[in-house]
């Protein structure tokens, strides 16, 4: 089943001034933070989000031509040329084109509705901010995610082999196998690789204790707070 766009749009549109709001009321200092898709920040990421209302396919598809085909990096070269904008510049389009239907080719229409999401958490988390979409956007999410016509480009074919998938803040799960379990958001980022990592902490002495965080894998960063408070 894929999602039906007439039903998710506003869920989109609500996205995309979500997004817009959380940007608008961030210091200056703070636009520089590296989002969780790295290399870009705030500044970046919403550059993102306006690419489709930007870019039509027949552009898009001559400047992948120059970049080998390789779509990651076409994209991350236009997000670059439209970041060149002033960033309230870009704040205001995206709300005046935040019920704008797009439907950008090889992703569909529904991609819109994990951008909106996605990139949403990808600025908040590392900022620490609380900002999210509405629980009823997340279960659209993963209904689209696990659908079999999901595009390739947003969830490649076999990932979810094996796996049986639980949200704890929604009455929802999919397939069998290997549990995941956490959060609808922590379910969605993973698939769309970002891991979200959390530990049960033992008892201990009241006070302040430490994290660090190490990855030994290439081209893998992580990202997590300093420490945190204990009660003990």
């Amino acid at each position: 089943m894929v999602v039906m766009i007439a039903t998710t749009q506003p869920l989109v549109a609500a996205g995309r001034l979500r997004f817009a709001d959380l940007v608008s009321q961030l210091d200056p200092g703070r636009l520089s933070t590296e989002t969780l898709c790295a290399g870009w920040d705030v500044h970046l990421m919403t550059a993102h989000l306006v690419l489709p209302f930007e870019v039509p396919f027949a552009r898009f598809a001559l400047t992948a031509l120059r970049h080998g085909g390789d779509t990651a990096r076409t994209v991350d070269a236009v997000t670059h040329r439209i970041a060149r904008r002033p960033l309230g510049d870009l704040i205001a389009e995206l709300r005046a084109q935040a019920q704008t239907h797009v439907a950008p080719r090889r992703v569909g229409p529904e991609a819109q509705l994990v951008e909106t999401a996605v990139h949403l958490r990808d600025v908040a988390r590392p900022l620490g901010l609380d900002a999210d979409v509405p629980l009823e956007h997340w279960r659209a999410v993963l209904e689209y995610l696990v659908s079999p016509g999901v595009a390739p480009a947003v969830l490649p074919g076999g990932r979810l082999a094996g796996l049986g998938l639980r949200a704890t803040d929604l009455p929802w799960t999919f397939g069998e196998g290997a549990e995941v379990v956490g959060t609808s958001e922590a379910i969605a980022m993973t698939l769309r690789r970002r891991y979200l990592v959390g530990y049960d902490p033992t008892t201990g002495k009241r006070g302040w204790r430490k994290i660090k965080v190490d990855v030994d894998r290439p081209q893998v960063t992580a990202r997590a707070r300093k420490g945190y408070y204990s009660e003990g």
